[in-house]
């Protein structure tokens, strides 16, 4: 009798459990963005007779409700936690971590995309920039210092720069990850921290002829707290958050940023955008196809042209010394066919191309000419 009792509240525990979570899926309202994983999620799929008879209308329903389902968050952390510290495995969805640095495994090399951008930077250097100082860097992934020693996969960043140095034309090479360690990277983020790169600065102004120093300007140090990166929601795992610093001084509180896309001025910094979707954002305001920095402090009429994405946008301050005005092109969100509206080439100017691996990994997002 008691193990019937027993049975019978167990069962109706578990319907009551199962009909639960279902009515809570159907009481709660959709949600269109995650800001733990920085993403958009994946809103009720439209019918159709077509993709149902192909099978396709059950698949996207599948991963409408993986999206979707209540304490979705609170499942992925129990997961994470299971996967790192129950079943002892070394990464959850590729994401793992070392002393603290959070870093999704990306591999292997694509070597036809490492050569793609190659001849994406040839195509503009050919369309807009012959005769010009032109330089290129790669930004090495945090992979590239903790990956290996710790049995983990990762990009190849020695072959990726061989690649490049062997296939781009009329341009110089400089080398960063000599001056680069995994202390120079956000622990949950992607990024480099600004204040650590002052001496990739200097070699950037150095290497392009320039005769300002960033380190021989004074900063004043700016923390905002907490920061989360964007690798904080895919690691699913309660953090400790870190402190972001950016550096600023007079120079950098005059410059005045202009956004060709909304025909508008900010500031260097935005500090009203931490903390929002990407609080990395800060810096320049985060992703613009096209934005330009006037240095009126700056009297040496020099111009540079960066080319660059997301990791550009917090070395650019710091190289405002030396420059009275700084393009940033993100190739992105812009194709470099239409670039001549909105830049004249005629004058004099550096270029830099400034990239992380991943983007060089995954060059199909450059918009070059012939691009849409």
């Amino acid at each position: 009798m008691k193990n019937n009792m027993k049975n019978m509240v167990v069962s109706a525990a578990f319907i009551m459990i199962i009909f639960g979570f279902m009515l809570a899926n159907i009481i709660m309202t959709d949600k269109e963005f995650s800001y733990s994983e920085r993403r958009r999620l994946i809103t009720m799929p439209d019918f159709s007779a077509d993709k149902l008879l192909k099978g396709k209308l059950v698949d996207e329903y599948e991963k409408y409700i993986l999206d979707q389902f209540v304490f979705r968050d609170g499942f992925r952390g129990l997961k994470a936690v299971g996967k790192y510290h129950l079943f002892n495995q070394k990464d959850n969805n590729n994401i793992y971590i070392v002393n603290g640095f959070v870093e999704k495994m990306e591999y292997k090399l694509n070597e036809k995309s490492v050569l793609n951008a190659a001849g994406k930077l040839n195509e503009i250097y050919e369309k807009y920039l012959k005769g010009k100082n032109v330089s290129f860097a790669i930004i090495p992934n945090k992979g590239h210092y903790i990956a290996g020693q710790n049995g983990y996969l990762t990009i190849d960043y020695d072959r990726a720069a061989e690649l490049m140095k062997q296939n781009i034309k009329n341009m110089k090479y400089i080398d960063l990850s000599g001056l680069l360690t995994i202390d120079d990277y956000y622990k949950l983020d992607i990024h480099w921290r600004q204040e650590k790169i002052i001496k990739i600065a200097d070699l950037l102004l150095m290497e392009s002829g320039n005769d300002t120093k960033a380190s021989d300007v004074e900063y004043t140090e700016c923390k905002l707290y907490p920061f989360y990166g964007s690798y904080y929601g895919h690691a699913a795992l309660k953090l400790k958050p870190e402190d972001m610093v950016y550096l600023t001084n007079s120079t950098i509180e005059n410059a005045v940023v202009f956004d060709y896309q909304n025909s508008s001025y900010g500031k260097v910094y935005e500090d009203d955008l931490f903390n929002g979707t990407d609080s990395y954002d800060v810096f320049l305001s985060g992703a613009k196809s096209l934005i330009t920095i006037y240095n009126e402090d700056c009297k040496n009429n020099k111009e540079l042209l960066l080319f660059r994405d997301s990791f550009g946008s917090s070395i650019a301050p710091l190289l405002l010394e030396g420059y009275s005005k700084i393009t940033l092109i993100d190739l992105r969100y812009i194709s470099a066919d239409i670039l001549e509206k909105y830049i004249d080439f005629s004058q004099e100017q550096d270029v830099l191309f400034l990239y992380n691996t991943q983007i060089l990994n995954n060059s199909s997002m450059l918009k070059s000419s012939g691009s849409n």
